[in-house]
C-alpha cells in the first residue's frame, strides 16, 4: 500500500484511525483515498478517509464523539449531493479528512454510470464541478482499509455520453464568453471561462480514454491541455486580444480532443 511504504508510524497510524472509522455505528466499510493511496504523497500531506455507510445508523454525533480536534459536518452539509458531507480533523497531529459515502447512493449511482447516464454538481475548489460518477472513480482507485467494497471498471456507455456532455460544456462556456464578455473587454470574466472550459474539457478527453478522475489537481496534465497556463499569462485587458484567447483555447481543446 502507497500509504506505507517506508514507515511503520504511518501504518501504525492508519490503523488505529481505520479501526476507529470502523467501529462507529452503521460504518461498513472505511477507505484511504487521495495521494496517500496513490502512493504520491509527500510528508505533509493530509489523510483522506472515506466511511461508507447504510441506512440511518451512522450519525456524524458518533465521530464528533471521537473526540479528535476538528470541525465535524451533519450529512448532507456540503450541499447534499454525492459528496453528502465529512469532517476536517487534526488526529495524533496530522491533518485528516473524513467523507461520508452513503452506499445506496453509491450503488444507484453505479447503475446510472452503466447505462451512461450521471448528473452535474458544483462543489467547492472544483472549477468544473464534478459527476455523480466521482464516487465510483473513489472506489476504482482508493485503498479498502476496512470492509469490502466493489472495484468498478470504467463502464464503457459512460465513455460514450460523458465526453461528449463535458465537452459541450467546455464549448458553450468558451462561446458565452467570445459574445458576452470578449467585446466587453472583460478580463477576468473571460479567464474565468477559460480556466472552467479547461478543466471541463479535461474530464471529457479522460472521459472518452476510460480514465477515472477524483480531483482536479493534475487533471490538465493527464488531459494534456496545460498549455492553457500560456494562455491565461498573455491575457489583455482588449476585445481583439480576449476573442484571440478564446480561439487558441478552443484550438489546444480540439488538439487534446484529438490527441485521445
Amino acid at each position: 500500500m502507497g500509504a506505507t511504504d517506508g514507515s511503520d508510524q504511518d501504518a501504525a497510524f492508519l490503523d488505529r484511525v481505520a479501526d476507529r472509522l470502523a467501529a462507529l455505528p452503521g460504518v461498513l466499510a472505511v477507505t484511504l483515498g487521495g495521494s496517500r493511496a496513490q502512493g504520491t504523497h509527500t510528508p505533509d500531506s493530509d489523510w483522506d478517509f472515506a466511511v461508507y455507510y447504510r441506512g440511518p445508523a451512522f450519525d456524524p454525533a458518533d465521530l464528533r464523539g471521537i473526540g479528535w480536534e476538528g470541525e465535524v459536518h451533519g450529512i448532507g452539509d456540503w450541499g447534499g449531493g454525492v459528496f453528502n458531507g465529512g469532517a476536517w480533523l487534526t488526529v495524533e497531529g496530522r491533518r485528516v479528512d473524513v467523507h461520508y459515502r452513503d452506499l445506496d447512493v453509491v450503488e444507484h449511482e453505479l447503475a446510472e454510470a452503466e447505462q451512461g447516464r450521471f448528473r452535474w454538481e458544483p462543489l467547492m475548489f472544483h472549477l468544473a464541478g464534478i459527476p455523480s460518477y466521482l464516487v465510483l472513480a473513489e472506489l476504482a482507485v482508493n485503498d479498502v482499509l476496512r470492509g469490502e467494497l466493489p472495484r468498478p471498471a470504467y463502464p464503457e456507455a459512460l465513455r460514450r455520453t460523458a465526453p461528449r456532455v463535458w465537452l459541450e460544456r467546455a464549448r458553450t462556456t468558451l462561446g458565452y464568453a467570445r459574445a458576452n464578455h470578449a467585446p466587453r473587454a472583460r478580463l477576468t470574466e473571460v479567464a474565468g471561462a477559460v480556466a472552467t472550459a479547461a478543466a471541463q474539457a479535461g474530464q471529457g478527453v479522460l472521459a472518452a480514454r476510460g480514465e477515472w478522475v477524483t480531483n482536479e489537481k493534475r487533471l490538465l496534465e493527464r488531459a494534456g491541455l496545460r498549455g492553457v497556463d500560456g494562455v491565461l499569462s498573455s491575457l489583455e485587458a482588449d476585445p481583439d486580444a480576449l476573442a484571440a484567447a478564446i480561439t487558441e483555447t478552443e484550438r489546444l481543446i480540439d488538439a487534446a480532443v484529438s490527441s485521445g
